[in-house]
């Protein structure tokens, strides 16, 4: 009975989507053919999954995001605008390299942290972390699950994603410093005129510290610049991770670093959309989102693609909609990218990471109003999502 009350809801979430689709394929409501297919397609994205966390996790115990959180805030020099745009920065370097789900587990504490310890209002830099987990993730396919699937259905390498993106996602992250500036940074919002920036961070493990800063450079080198896999890059780094912290801190080395959590909820969500689609879903989205390739088109469905993310989770969504969009509208297929990713700001369930953020802000003790973080996640949920579009669009 105490290990039940012990796991939280979204375990009891995970755990349930993962039985239910299972046993969608067992009683045929989902035929076993598509159901093998949902798996083998999933799983290098699984893999990849696994070991990017677990590589960032003790990325994040060697210390190394909590250095470059402390060079941010002395950078700043106890400038607000100049910390503003070192926060943006850092931010979304992390969501675009290391995936938005990354950001929302680890810079989340780190900025709070960093809120903590040179006295500054907490709710800027959370939301700061959470906005751009979302509308950062559009340029590489390792910046979120949604682009390896994209990624792969209009078979686009990394190099070939960050052509084709760059202008979505650096319109997405200028509306959303917009937006972050004139709800929460500017003054009167953020709390104080200044603020003290921190001493320089020392490392408890230098060499822990070195090793993992090499693997997370390595692992950006290897899916920017070499033709591999990004299982397979991911894999090698959080091996060489692993290794480290089993000679140097083997204490630190628990089963509880892999994200168990999101190895349930995946597949289970696939299983499940999977069979949705076949009994109506797909004929629904079809008339929906429609099958202009166009710019009306391409607006129609990031619209589609947001709304429903916010009211569902943007995962699903997408995985209903790519099903939906003719194999031939590549540019209409990324437009339902962006609304997935830039949109699912309003409710806290529209994306794994927002949950995963509130959680996170939960355990710190920052209470985030839900009103105004619905109110001002709409605002930047359309500006952004139409930004982006447009942006692709012109391009």
């Amino acid at each position: 009975m105490r290990i039940l009350k012990s796991v939280h809801p979204l375990d009891w979430l995970a755990g349930g989507l993962l039985v239910c689709g299972l046993l969608l394929v067992a009683v045929g409501l989902l035929p076993a053919r598509p159901a093998e297919d949902a798996m083998t397609r999933i799983g290098p994205l699984l893999v990849f999954l696994a070991t990017v966390i677990v590589m960032a996790e003790l990325t994040g115990k060697a210390q190394v995001f909590d250095a470059v959180a402390s060079w941010v805030a002395r950078t700043g020099k106890g400038s607000y605008p100049l910390l503003f745009g070192l926060c943006v920065l850092f931010a979304s370097v992390t969501t675009i390299t290391l995936n938005l789900d990354t950001t929302a587990v680890l810079l989340t504490p780190v900025m709070l942290a960093l809120a903590t310890r040179v006295g500054i209002a907490a709710v800027p830099l959370a939301m700061t972390t959470v906005w751009l987990s979302n509308t950062a993730s559009l340029l590489l396919p390792v910046s979120n699950l949604t682009n390896l699937l994209a990624a792969d259905r209009v078979a686009l390498s990394p190099a070939g994603m960050a052509a084709t993106m760059w202008s979505p996602q650096l319109a997405a992250i200028l509306v959303t410093m917009a937006c972050l500036w004139g709800f929460y940074w500017r003054r009167g919002r953020r709390g104080s005129e200044s603020y003290v920036p921190p001493q320089p961070l020392r490392p408890a493990d230098p060499v822990l510290f070195r090793v993992c800063a090499l693997a997370c450079a390595g692992f950006l080198v290897a899916i920017l610049v070499a033709d591999v896999p990004l299982w397979s890059a991911s894999l090698t780094a959080a091996l060489v991770v692993v290794a480290a912290f089993a000679f140097r801190r083997r204490s630190d080395l628990r089963i509880s670093l892999v994200p168990w959590r999101l190895l349930m909820l995946v597949p289970g969500m696939f299983l499940v959309v999977e069979t949705v689609n076949a009994h109506g879903l797909h004929d629904l989205l079809t008339a929906t989102i429609g099958s202009d390739g166009g710019v009306l088109g391409m607006l129609r469905s990031a619209g589609v693609g947001a709304g429903l993310s916010n009211v569902l989770n943007n995962l699903p969504v997408y995985l209903a909609g790519e099903a939906a969009v003719p194999a031939e509208n590549k540019h209409q297929l990324l437009a339902l990218l962006i609304g997935t990713n830039v949109g699912p700001l309003v409710t806290p369930w529209a994306s794994l990471a927002t949950l995963l953020w509130f959680e996170r802000c939960r355990t710190h003790g920052t209470r985030i109003p839900l009103k105004r973080f619905v109110g001002t996640g709409f605002v930047l949920a359309v500006t952004g999502t139409f930004a982006a579009t447009a942006a692709l669009a012109l391009v």
